[in-house]
Protein backbone atom coordinates (compact mmCIF):
# COMPACT_ATOMS: atom_id res chain seq x y z
CA UNK A 1 0.00 0.00 0.00
CA UNK A 2 2.74 2.50 1.00
CA UNK A 3 4.56 2.01 -2.12
CA UNK A 4 1.05 2.45 -4.31
CA UNK A 5 0.67 5.75 -2.55
CA UNK A 6 4.51 6.45 -3.65
CA UNK A 7 4.11 5.57 -6.86
CA UNK A 8 0.84 7.22 -7.62
CA UNK A 9 0.53 10.44 -5.91
CA UNK A 10 -3.66 10.54 -7.65
CA UNK A 11 -4.13 7.72 -5.82
CA UNK A 12 -2.67 9.25 -2.78
CA UNK A 13 -4.97 12.32 -2.87
CA UNK A 14 -7.90 10.45 -3.85
CA UNK A 15 -7.79 8.06 -0.61
CA UNK A 16 -7.02 11.28 1.08
CA UNK A 17 -10.10 13.54 0.13
CA UNK A 18 -12.49 10.19 1.36
CA UNK A 19 -10.74 9.96 4.17
CA UNK A 20 -10.91 13.62 4.76
CA UNK A 21 -14.87 13.67 3.91
CA UNK A 22 -15.41 11.06 6.79
CA UNK A 23 -12.85 13.51 9.53
CA UNK A 24 -15.14 16.63 8.28
CA UNK A 25 -17.73 14.87 9.72
CA UNK A 26 -16.30 14.02 12.85
CA UNK A 27 -15.48 17.52 12.90
CA UNK A 28 -19.12 18.65 12.64
CA UNK A 29 -19.60 16.86 16.06
CA UNK A 30 -16.05 18.47 17.58
CA UNK A 31 -17.81 21.98 16.33
CA UNK A 32 -21.13 21.66 17.66
CA UNK A 33 -20.04 19.65 20.90
CA UNK A 34 -16.94 20.79 22.51
CA UNK A 35 -18.26 24.38 23.34
CA UNK A 36 -21.03 22.58 24.89
CA UNK A 37 -19.45 20.94 26.69
CA UNK A 38 -16.85 23.49 27.88
CA UNK A 39 -20.37 25.48 28.75
CA UNK A 40 -21.38 22.66 31.18
CA UNK A 41 -18.14 22.32 32.88
CA UNK A 42 -18.38 25.88 33.78
CA UNK A 43 -21.82 25.90 34.46
CA UNK A 44 -21.19 22.97 36.73
CA UNK A 45 -17.62 24.81 38.51
CA UNK A 46 -20.28 27.79 39.19
CA UNK A 47 -22.98 25.60 40.55
CA UNK A 48 -20.60 24.43 43.30
CA UNK A 49 -20.75 28.19 44.30
CA UNK A 50 -23.52 29.88 43.40
CA UNK A 51 -26.05 26.43 43.72
CA UNK A 52 -27.64 27.93 40.29
CA UNK A 53 -29.27 24.94 38.22
CA UNK A 54 -28.66 25.32 33.89
CA UNK A 55 -31.47 23.06 32.89
CA UNK A 56 -31.21 24.29 29.62
CA UNK A 57 -28.00 22.34 28.74
CA UNK A 58 -28.22 18.73 27.91
CA UNK A 59 -28.33 16.25 31.01
CA UNK A 60 -26.42 12.63 31.19
CA UNK A 61 -23.28 12.16 29.44
CA UNK A 62 -22.35 14.65 26.77
CA UNK A 63 -19.02 14.49 24.94
CA UNK A 64 -17.79 13.98 21.64
CA UNK A 65 -19.16 10.07 21.59
CA UNK A 66 -22.01 9.94 22.97
CA UNK A 67 -24.96 10.41 22.53
CA UNK A 68 -25.22 9.31 19.33
CA UNK A 69 -26.19 12.86 16.98
CA UNK A 70 -30.10 13.35 16.81
CA UNK A 71 -32.05 15.87 14.99
CA UNK A 72 -32.07 18.95 17.12
CA UNK A 73 -35.06 19.38 16.32
CA UNK A 74 -37.63 16.53 16.91
CA UNK A 75 -34.49 14.29 18.70
CA UNK A 76 -34.54 11.47 15.71
CA UNK A 77 -31.26 9.74 16.20
CA UNK A 78 -29.55 9.28 13.16
CA UNK A 79 -28.79 5.88 11.75
CA UNK A 80 -25.52 5.30 10.06
CA UNK A 81 -26.78 5.23 6.71
CA UNK A 82 -27.95 8.70 7.15
CA UNK A 83 -24.79 9.83 8.69
CA UNK A 84 -22.73 9.31 5.25
CA UNK A 85 -20.78 12.65 4.63
CA UNK A 86 -22.45 14.31 1.99
CA UNK A 87 -24.10 11.41 0.25
CA UNK A 88 -26.57 11.54 2.90
CA UNK A 89 -27.36 15.05 2.87
CA UNK A 90 -28.10 14.74 -1.22
CA UNK A 91 -30.05 11.60 -0.25
CA UNK A 92 -32.44 13.23 2.35
CA UNK A 93 -32.62 16.25 -0.03
CA UNK A 94 -30.97 17.96 2.58
CA UNK A 95 -34.12 17.54 5.13
CA UNK A 96 -34.56 15.37 8.52
CA UNK A 97 -36.15 11.87 8.16
CA UNK A 98 -38.03 12.15 10.97
CA UNK A 99 -39.95 15.44 11.21
CA UNK A 100 -38.63 16.88 7.82
CA UNK A 101 -37.02 20.34 8.77
CA UNK A 102 -34.37 21.37 6.90
CA UNK A 103 -30.68 20.62 7.60
CA UNK A 104 -28.07 22.92 7.71
CA UNK A 105 -25.96 23.22 4.18
CA UNK A 106 -22.47 23.93 6.73
CA UNK A 107 -22.37 20.10 7.88
CA UNK A 108 -21.69 19.24 4.33
CA UNK A 109 -19.73 22.36 2.98
CA UNK A 110 -17.42 21.20 6.41
CA UNK A 111 -17.21 17.64 4.89
CA UNK A 112 -16.23 18.81 1.27
CA UNK A 113 -14.31 22.32 2.63
CA UNK A 114 -11.84 19.58 5.28
CA UNK A 115 -11.69 16.95 2.12
CA UNK A 116 -10.68 19.46 -0.20
CA UNK A 117 -7.93 21.24 1.78
CA UNK A 118 -6.80 17.65 3.06
CA UNK A 119 -6.21 17.04 -1.06
CA UNK A 120 -4.25 19.62 -1.40
CA UNK A 121 -2.17 18.96 1.61
CA UNK A 122 -1.66 15.76 0.02
CA UNK A 123 -0.88 16.63 -3.50
CA UNK A 124 1.74 19.51 -1.87
CA UNK A 125 3.75 17.14 -0.27
CA UNK A 126 3.10 13.86 -1.46
CA UNK A 127 3.16 10.56 0.67
CA UNK A 128 5.13 10.40 3.61
CA UNK A 129 5.39 12.20 7.34
CA UNK A 130 4.95 15.73 6.15
CA UNK A 131 1.69 14.92 4.45
CA UNK A 132 0.25 13.16 7.69
CA UNK A 133 1.60 15.62 9.58
CA UNK A 134 0.08 18.72 7.91
CA UNK A 135 -3.41 16.85 7.09
CA UNK A 136 -3.58 16.25 10.82
CA UNK A 137 -2.63 19.63 11.32
CA UNK A 138 -5.53 20.98 8.81
CA UNK A 139 -7.98 19.02 10.43
CA UNK A 140 -7.44 20.77 13.91
CA UNK A 141 -7.46 24.66 12.52
CA UNK A 142 -10.68 23.75 10.81
CA UNK A 143 -12.43 22.81 13.82
CA UNK A 144 -10.92 25.99 15.46
CA UNK A 145 -11.83 28.37 13.10
CA UNK A 146 -15.41 26.52 13.16
CA UNK A 147 -16.02 27.11 17.11
CA UNK A 148 -14.11 31.15 17.03
CA UNK A 149 -16.82 32.23 14.49
CA UNK A 150 -19.91 30.33 16.22
CA UNK A 151 -18.86 31.30 19.51
CA UNK A 152 -15.54 33.44 19.77
CA UNK A 153 -13.06 31.16 21.73
CA UNK A 154 -10.48 28.97 20.82
CA UNK A 155 -10.38 25.80 23.30
CA UNK A 156 -7.25 25.13 25.50
CA UNK A 157 -8.47 21.44 25.03
CA UNK A 158 -7.39 21.79 21.05
CA UNK A 159 -4.69 24.88 21.28
CA UNK A 160 -2.55 23.74 23.79
CA UNK A 161 -2.05 19.83 22.16
CA UNK A 162 -1.33 21.60 19.08
CA UNK A 163 1.28 23.68 20.38
CA UNK A 164 3.18 20.49 22.70
CA UNK A 165 2.32 18.72 19.39
CA UNK A 166 4.50 21.20 17.38
CA UNK A 167 7.11 21.32 20.31
CA UNK A 168 7.50 17.18 20.30
CA UNK A 169 7.61 17.25 16.49
CA UNK A 170 10.65 19.42 16.52
CA UNK A 171 12.54 16.71 18.60
CA UNK A 172 12.48 14.83 15.31
CA UNK A 173 14.12 17.13 13.49
CA UNK A 174 16.08 16.47 10.80
CA UNK A 175 13.81 13.69 9.52
CA UNK A 176 14.92 12.18 6.60
CA UNK A 177 12.34 13.07 3.45
CA UNK A 178 10.06 15.58 6.37
CA UNK A 179 12.39 18.78 6.88
CA UNK A 180 10.04 20.80 6.10
CA UNK A 181 7.32 20.70 8.81
CA UNK A 182 9.87 19.78 11.12
CA UNK A 183 11.69 22.27 12.30
CA UNK A 184 14.82 22.32 15.18
CA UNK A 185 13.83 22.56 19.14
CA UNK A 186 15.29 26.11 19.13
CA UNK A 187 13.61 27.18 16.31
CA UNK A 188 10.31 25.69 17.24
CA UNK A 189 10.60 26.87 20.99
CA UNK A 190 11.40 30.61 19.69
CA UNK A 191 8.60 30.29 17.57
CA UNK A 192 6.02 28.97 20.16
CA UNK A 193 7.76 32.35 22.18
CA UNK A 194 7.52 34.17 20.07
CA UNK A 195 3.71 33.88 18.80
CA UNK A 196 2.48 34.36 22.00
CA UNK A 197 4.53 37.21 23.26
CA UNK A 198 3.81 39.01 19.86
CA UNK A 199 -0.13 39.45 20.35
CA UNK A 200 -0.15 39.34 23.79
CA UNK A 201 2.10 42.63 23.96
CA UNK A 202 -0.30 44.70 20.87
CA UNK A 203 -2.93 43.46 23.36
CA UNK A 204 -2.25 45.20 25.86
CA UNK A 205 -1.03 47.94 23.85
CA UNK A 206 -4.36 48.31 22.19
CA UNK A 207 -6.03 47.91 25.64
CA UNK A 208 -3.92 50.83 27.09
CA UNK A 209 -4.21 53.04 24.45
CA UNK A 210 -8.25 52.45 23.30
CA UNK A 211 -8.97 50.93 27.09
CA UNK A 212 -10.91 47.92 24.92
CA UNK A 213 -9.83 44.07 24.27
CA UNK A 214 -8.96 43.58 20.75
CA UNK A 215 -8.48 40.04 20.78
CA UNK A 216 -8.49 37.28 22.88
CA UNK A 217 -5.72 34.56 25.03
CA UNK A 218 -7.05 31.83 22.47
CA UNK A 219 -5.44 33.87 19.79
CA UNK A 220 -2.13 34.09 21.42
CA UNK A 221 -2.22 30.41 22.24
CA UNK A 222 -2.72 29.62 18.56
CA UNK A 223 -0.37 31.49 17.16
CA UNK A 224 2.41 29.79 19.38
CA UNK A 225 0.78 26.90 18.17
CA UNK A 226 1.98 27.54 14.87
CA UNK A 227 5.15 29.52 15.84
CA UNK A 228 5.81 25.71 17.81
CA UNK A 229 4.91 23.67 13.92
CA UNK A 230 7.00 25.71 11.55
CA UNK A 231 9.08 28.15 13.37
CA UNK A 232 9.64 31.81 14.02
CA UNK A 233 10.34 32.86 10.88
CA UNK A 234 7.02 31.97 9.61
CA UNK A 235 5.56 34.39 12.31
CA UNK A 236 5.63 37.84 10.27
CA UNK A 237 4.03 36.24 7.24
CA UNK A 238 1.10 34.65 9.29
CA UNK A 239 0.67 37.93 11.16
CA UNK A 240 0.76 39.82 8.13
CA UNK A 241 -1.35 37.75 5.87
CA UNK A 242 -4.18 37.32 8.74
CA UNK A 243 -3.91 41.08 9.62
CA UNK A 244 -4.66 42.67 5.89
CA UNK A 245 -7.07 40.04 5.48
CA UNK A 246 -8.93 40.14 8.80
CA UNK A 247 -9.04 43.78 8.01
CA UNK A 248 -10.21 43.96 4.58
CA UNK A 249 -13.25 41.51 5.68
CA UNK A 250 -13.90 43.44 8.55
CA UNK A 251 -14.49 46.20 6.88
CA UNK A 252 -15.89 45.04 4.06
CA UNK A 253 -18.64 43.37 6.62
CA UNK A 254 -18.93 46.82 9.00
CA UNK A 255 -19.37 48.93 5.31
CA UNK A 256 -22.30 46.60 3.93
CA UNK A 257 -24.11 46.43 7.45
CA UNK A 258 -23.74 43.01 7.67
CA UNK A 259 -21.72 43.00 11.00
CA UNK A 260 -21.68 45.40 13.95
CA UNK A 261 -19.14 47.74 14.54
CA UNK A 262 -19.00 47.22 18.31
CA UNK A 263 -19.65 43.56 17.57
CA UNK A 264 -16.23 41.91 17.62
CA UNK A 265 -15.20 39.64 14.95
CA UNK A 266 -13.08 36.36 15.71
CA UNK A 267 -9.53 36.46 14.58
CA UNK A 268 -8.71 32.91 14.42
CA UNK A 269 -9.70 31.90 11.44
CA UNK A 270 -7.65 33.83 9.66
CA UNK A 271 -4.19 33.02 12.15
CA UNK A 272 -5.65 29.47 10.90
CA UNK A 273 -6.04 30.46 7.06
CA UNK A 274 -2.41 32.30 7.29
CA UNK A 275 -0.81 29.41 9.18
CA UNK A 276 -2.30 27.10 6.73
CA UNK A 277 -0.66 28.56 3.67
CA UNK A 278 2.38 29.43 5.57
CA UNK A 279 2.44 25.58 6.04
CA UNK A 280 2.13 24.82 2.94
CA UNK A 281 4.33 27.68 0.36
CA UNK A 282 5.80 29.74 3.87
CA UNK A 283 9.28 29.51 2.03
CA UNK A 284 8.56 30.14 -1.11
CA UNK A 285 6.58 33.08 -0.29
CA UNK A 286 9.44 34.67 1.52
CA UNK A 287 11.84 33.92 -1.66
CA UNK A 288 9.20 35.66 -3.82
CA UNK A 289 8.97 38.36 -1.55
CA UNK A 290 13.24 38.77 -1.00
CA UNK A 291 13.38 38.59 -5.05
CA UNK A 292 10.62 41.28 -5.26
CA UNK A 293 12.57 43.28 -3.20
CA UNK A 294 16.13 43.10 -4.73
Amino acid sequence: MQALFAQSPLVFIAVTFVLALLVGSFLNVVIHRLPIMMEREWRAQCEEIAAHPSPELPEGRFDLVAPRSRCPSCGHQITALQNIPVISYVLLGGKCSGCGTRISPRYPIIELFTAFLSGVVAWRFGFGWEAAVAIAMTWTLVAISMIDIDHQIIPDSISLPLLWAGLTLSLFHPMPGAEYLFVEPTTAIAGALGGYLSLWSIYHLFRLITGKEGMGYGDFKLLAALGAWLGWKMLPIIIMMSAVVGATIGILLIVTRRHERSVPIPFGPYLAAAGWIAMLWGPDIVNWYLDLMG
